[in-house]
């Protein structure tokens, strides 16, 4: 396919005002400025001017977990009988068949994160995974991609209602920090079992080996963090354990940016269109992700769906954006910054030769309400367009 005519918004630092991108096979051949010739048997898809821009990406979602329209039926993010499940596999309970699928795809959301709640401690692996497709295997950027923690008041209400370990922060960072170290011993035995003959290997322990990337940096870990103090919280045991992290919501964190700063952390903030719906969230505000971006911390937008419904991502760029945050921010944060900070920008988040052919065009602003896509490609192939 050859698209042309475009005003192209590469998010890797620069526009094109009139250029042209050619697809092949799913991946982005070239990026030029002004016409391309079409070569035979080519799909010309001509935009007449109208801005073309990467595929938006939300780095935290429960999509395909929690399903719509469904009670317990489709209810698969929470194992609330451990709380510690770093076994659980987000990719083993994704229905892709769930319309929201469809609804992000429409919006021009093509990638997401996704995986279990946060109602334990340590709940499992995240997945990042395609919004097009049937078939969940087939739609993978990377399973693992990170491991699920949470602090803060999720784990504790869960477990205080049924008289149970965590009922405090206490307990749920030490529910962490417990797992984390037997997961260090099993690797210490695994590695004196292979350099000495004579040394029997450990008995297999699924919960240790599914955290032997997180222990290595291989894996991040998402914490599921809302307030300072859980914040700094998540940043002790990381530092403890030396582990690649990110924080998740970050709902104060536009209180403590120095500290942020201090130690390189990432965001991926949101939901910021909602209620405050428990005292943790007594600092919500939409204009955290544009205070943070403007200290320097590398931040994303996220819906966190269903909280906020995916399709409404761009939206939620929007509204950090009426709340000072810089446009041309607000746009990174659900496109290039979601990918450097998930570590899949080598595939997705901007429009450059190799990358994903997943693409948006927009006939004016994308933060703007009335803003539909004109179309929106998904792995080289038009998925939804209008007249064009």
């Amino acid at each position: 396919m050859l698209i042309c005519n475009a005003e192209i918004h590469t998010m890797a630092g620069r526009t094109i005002s009139s250029g042209s991108v050619r697809v092949r096979d799913g991946r982005i051949e070239t990026v030029s400025e002004g016409t391309l010739t079409p070569v035979s048997g080519e799909e010309v898809l001509d935009l007449h001017g109208a801005g073309l821009y990467p595929g938006f990406m939300d780095a935290h979602t429960h999509l395909g977990m929690w399903e719509d329209g469904l009670t317990f039926e489709g209810d698969d993010g929470n194992e609330e009988t451990d709380p510690v499940s770093p076994q659980l596999r987000a990719l083993d309970a994704i229905n892709p068949m769930d319309r929201c699928f469809s609804e992000a795809l429409a919006a021009g959301v093509t990638t997401v994160v996704t995986g279990p709640g946060s109602a334990n401690p340590i709940g499992g692996q995240m997945t990042a995974m395609k919004t097009y497709g049937t078939r969940v295997d087939n739609m993978v950027v990377k399973a693992p991609l990170a491991m699920k923690m949470a602090l803060g008041e999720n784990p504790k209400s869960v477990y205080h209602g049924k008289n149970e370990s965590p009922s405090t922060r206490m307990a749920t960072a030490a529910l962490i920090r417990e797992e984390l170290f037997k997961a260090r011993r099993y690797q210490q035995a695994l590695e004196r079992a292979r350099s000495d003959a004579k040394a029997d290997p450990p008995e297999f322990n699924l919960k240790c080996e599914s955290l032997l990337p997180v222990l290595r940096g291989e894996e991040e870990v998402h914490f599921h963090a809302h307030r300072a103090d859980d914040i700094y919280t998540a940043i002790r045991i990381a530092k403890e354990f030396r582990l690649n992290y990110v924080i998740i919501h970050g709902t104060e964190a536009h209180l403590i940016t120095d500290g942020l700063l201090q130690d390189q952390v990432r965001v991926l903030a949101g939901p910021i269109l909602c209620d405050r719906s428990k005292p943790e969230l007594k600092n919500l505000t939409p204009a955290s992700p544009g205070i943070l971006a403007k200290a320097g911390i590398l931040t994303a937008i996220v819906t966190d769906h269903p909280v906020v419904p995916i399709q409404y991502l761009p939206l939620c760029a929007a509204l950090a954006a009426r709340e000072g945050m810089d446009r041309e921010d607000a746009l990174r944060a659900i496109t290039v910054n979601p990918a450097k900070i998930c570590g899949i920008d080598g595939r997705v988040g901007t429009i450059e030769v190799g990358k994903d052919a997943d693409l948006t065009a927009f006939d004016g602003d994308p933060l703007r309400l009335e803003s539909r896509p004109l179309c929106v490609i998904a792995g080289g192939k038009v998925v939804n367009a209008a007249e064009l």
